[in-house]
């Protein structure tokens, strides 16, 4: 019942990771800007293609490795650093008073965290 929650779970945050690294990786900064993600205007146009470059990784990792049974280590690694990311994000927020962001940040936060635990721990593969 857990391993399929921990499916469920990964699999939820790998879309949700996918969508918004492909929107970063695809849009350019000031057209982010518009559609609500002010943050994008104190960080460089490269560094929000990274952001979305590693949400995209991250977004792979959480799922792919399980599924294919190679190196299935990257699929706890890949949530580690995705909570990372959410982690930074909340920093991000918070120092702009964007507090509800700050609330999804620490929802994702916690949801990766779930699956480090989990895929490190007892439910590891």
């Amino acid at each position: 019942m857990m391993n399929v929650l921990m499916w469920i779970i990964a699999a939820l945050l790998a879309a949700a990771f996918l969508a918004a690294g492909l929107m970063k990786l695809a849009q350019p900064k000031a057209k982010l800007a518009e559609a609500g993600m002010g943050w994008t205007e104190d960080v460089s146009e490269r560094s929000v293609k990274l952001i979305g470059a590693v949400e995209v990784l991250g977004a792979a990792g959480l799922v792919l490795p399980a599924a294919l049974g190679v190196a299935v280590v990257l699929t706890p690694l890949a949530a580690l650093g995705l909570a990372l990311v959410m982690a930074g994000a909340a920093v991000v927020h918070a120092r702009r008073r964007e507090t509800p962001l700050i609330a999804v940040n620490l929802v994702l936060l916690a949801l990766a965290a779930v699956v480090a635990w989990g895929r490190f721990g007892p439910y590891s593969f």
